[in-house]
């Protein structure tokens, strides 16, 4: 592991200090400071504004169709002339290309929800999702600085039609085999997301239960597993979360539900508010929104629904009709809350003081170690 005082040179920069290591050359940023790709919740203002502090903004694609894709980079870029991150989902396209047992076999749970809601049952549609396929010739078409990939390996004909086009590659790993198993695929970068991480756990040699290691333990592991640089993800909030991760080993760190909390983010006020409150020390695993296994706060939706659960991504296509509507009326008891368990440090509400703690805190503890 390369120990700090050879990692890092420091300049001045507004705000923070410009780090530079291998990942800021290879992403063409100033700091190693990721967002989450926040599915559903990601903002053009949020991505830009982290991007022009010198990190790197990411924005989450799922479910987006192609033109979406293309619409949104052509957004992305209007508002920041700074690297970003797209992300993608690897979903197989069997699951995508439709709802599998239908509708009228949703379980109990569900058909509860919507008669609560004073809902009929939707009908699915012939695709529950765009294919992966579609999605990454997007990618490719509209060659962001960054591509990142959740759930699975993106393809070594993925990532090179992604390396032609000038395009880094990120994949999402939750064990070290997962690490090594994307470093042959020909990632440029691996995310270690320890169980601590908010959202979905996107695990994909093993079942998601049986990979919940925490961040802590699952960097330096990750570190050993692979020659790449390496993020880490899950449960940081504040200064010390990101010293204690590049002491380990990461060269830079994702942070997600502090960035989400803020009001640049996507999130609904509702949401926000949950996620600066009591409640949010306490989070649940949860299957109920996605059909996958996920952590957020325990709210209607997730004591309704329970285990009964029609499998991803029909659960997802589902519950979506009726979190869209509670998020309109500001209900935050029938939204997927996503929280990662370091909520409780959660300061800022604005995304660039936010930045700049961030970063100022963990020069400050790293240079007091190196010293």
């Amino acid at each position: 592991m390369q120990g700090y005082a050879d990692w890092l040179t420091v300049a001045p920069m507004t705000p923070g200090w410009a780090r530079r290591s291998r990942l800021t050359a290879l992403l063409g940023i100033d700091v190693p400071l990721l967002t989450g790709a926040f599915g559903g919740m990601s903002s053009v203002e949020l991505t830009a504004t982290v991007s022009d502090l010198g990190g790197l903004g990411a924005y989450g694609l799922y479910g987006y169709s192609p033109d979406r894709i293309r619409e949104t980079a052509a957004r992305l870029r209007e508002a920041t002339d700074r690297p970003f991150l797209l992300n993608v989902w690897v979903i197989d396209d069997d699951d995508a290309a439709g709802p599998g047992p239908g509708t009228a076999d949703a379980p109990a749970a569900v058909r509860r929800l919507f008669e609560e809601a004073g809902a009929p049952l939707p009908s699915t549609p012939e695709r529950l999702l765009p294919s992966f396929a579609d999605q990454v010739d997007a990618l490719v078409d509209v060659a962001p600085p960054v591509a990142g990939f959740v759930f699975g390996l993106p393809g070594e004909d993925a990532v090179r039609r992604l390396h032609e086009v000038g395009t880094a590659v990120i994949g999402t790993a939750t064990t070290g085999q997962e690490a090594a198993a994307l470093e042959a695929a020909g990632v440029d970068a691996v995310i270690a997301s320890g169980a601590e991480a908010g959202g979905h756990k996107p695990s994909f040699l093993s079942p998601p239960e049986d990979a919940l290691i925490g961040t802590m333990a699952l960097v330096p592991q990750v570190v050993d597993a692979v020659t790449v640089p390496v993020i880490a993800a899950g449960g940081i909030a504040d200064g010390r979360g990101v010293a204690a991760a590049l002491l380990l080993g990461a060269e830079g760190v994702q942070v997600g539900t502090a960035f989400l909390a803020t009001e640049q983010s996507a999130a609904p006020a509702a949401y926000r508010a949950a996620l600066r409150s009591e409640r949010a020390s306490r989070t649940v695993l949860t299957r109920a929104s996605s059909g996958r296994p996920a952590r957020g706060i325990a709210n209607r939706l997730t004591e309704l629904l329970g285990d009964d659960v029609a499998p991803f991504p029909l659960q997802n296509w589902l519950t979506g009709r009726i979190r869209a509507a509670a998020a309109e009326r500001g209900d935050a008891e029938l939204i997927a809350l996503w929280c990662g368990q370091a909520a409780p440090l959660i300061t800022e509400t604005d995304a660039t003081a936010l930045f700049t703690r961030l970063v100022e805190d963990a020069d400050r503890l790293l240079s007091q170690n190196a010293g």
